[in-house]
């Protein structure tokens, strides 16, 4: 669907609802050392072009982040920067080292939404960080615990030994309602484990960059304020962090009260994800 056809929504975090002229209450915000926190909905076309085009925005008009994508895991650092200082236009190349030396090609990820923010960064000569636990780290810590995976002082220093046990049980409940009730009870609280090692890796890494801004793109549930990253931020100035869902229509999930700001469009046409899941539980 074109994008000049697409009427986009932004509700406030009161939950007032605005048309796409309402968004200058947010998008004006996008500047200084601000921590912002771009959600998605990984195969909606039309919110992954609408996010692009309100990124580029506030960078062409003086907004100079860093780019922290979740696609990119935390063993892809060394190699973006590597490729980045031999190719350093060259966005394909920097994806293709980053994800394995042509990994992209077998990616769940399709890169053909992220590959321009890549060449964003490249082209501003912007910080690209890579800002997600690599999938075998978060099977170690589904499996194993924290431990696995993280030292003693960086379990402290992310705060995960001082979780809520709430945050965790909610946490629970949105990878058991996100699987279709299809997973083992057993299997529950290592996968929760696993966000929450997620999000607090991810709010270090933004902290750790965020002196000149930050954005990161991930999905609406690591966007989230009430479990997501920012939930790891919170010793920052609640104004210096803006989390923003770009999200479906006619879904509560994640639930607009979330984000301080939300974006919507028609759901994208896609197979029914339980079905999917029934016919290969996961194990």
């Amino acid at each position: 669907m074109a994008l000049c056809c697409v009427a986009a929504v932004v509700a406030t975090h009161a939950g007032s609802v605005a048309g796409e002229s309402a968004t200058d209450t947010w998008q004006g915000r996008l500047q200084g050392d601000r921590i912002v926190l771009l959600g998605e909905v990984h195969d909606n076309a039309t919110l992954q072009s609408l996010r692009l085009r309100i990124l580029k925005r506030a960078i062409a008009a003086g907004w100079r982040p860093a780019i922290a994508m979740e696609q990119f895991d935390l063993a892809s650092q060394s190699h973006i920067d590597a490729a980045r200082a031999t190719h350093p236009l060259d966005a394909d190349y920097v994806i293709d080292q980053a994800t394995g030396h042509g990994g992209a090609r077998t990616s769940a990820w399709n890169w053909t939404y992220y590959r321009p923010y890549v060449a964003l960064a490249l082209r501003y000569h912007l910080p690209l960080l890579a800002a997600n636990l690599s999938r075998s780290d978060a099977e170690r810590i589904v499996n194993h615990g924290y431990a696995a995976v993280f030292d003693s002082a960086t379990i402290s220093s992310l705060g995960l030994d001082r979780a809520p046990r709430a945050l965790l049980a909610l946490q629970e409940k949105e990878v058991d309602e996100g699987h279709c009730h299809l997973l083992p009870a057993t299997l529950l609280p290592g996968m929760a484990h696993a966000q929450l090692a997620r999000d607090a890796w991810m709010a270090a890494v933004l902290r750790a960059h965020a002196a000149s801004g930050v954005v990161l793109l991930t999905g609406d549930g690591h966007a989230r304020r009430d479990l997501g990253v920012p939930r790891w931020l919170q010793s920052l100035p609640p104004s210096r962090v803006l989390s923003v869902g770009f999200v479906e229509r006619g879904t509560n999930d994640p639930p607009a009260s979330a984000f301080d700001a939300v974006v919507t469009v028609d759901p994208a046409a896609r197979p029914d994800p339980c079905a999917q899941l029934r016919s290969a539980p996961p194990r």
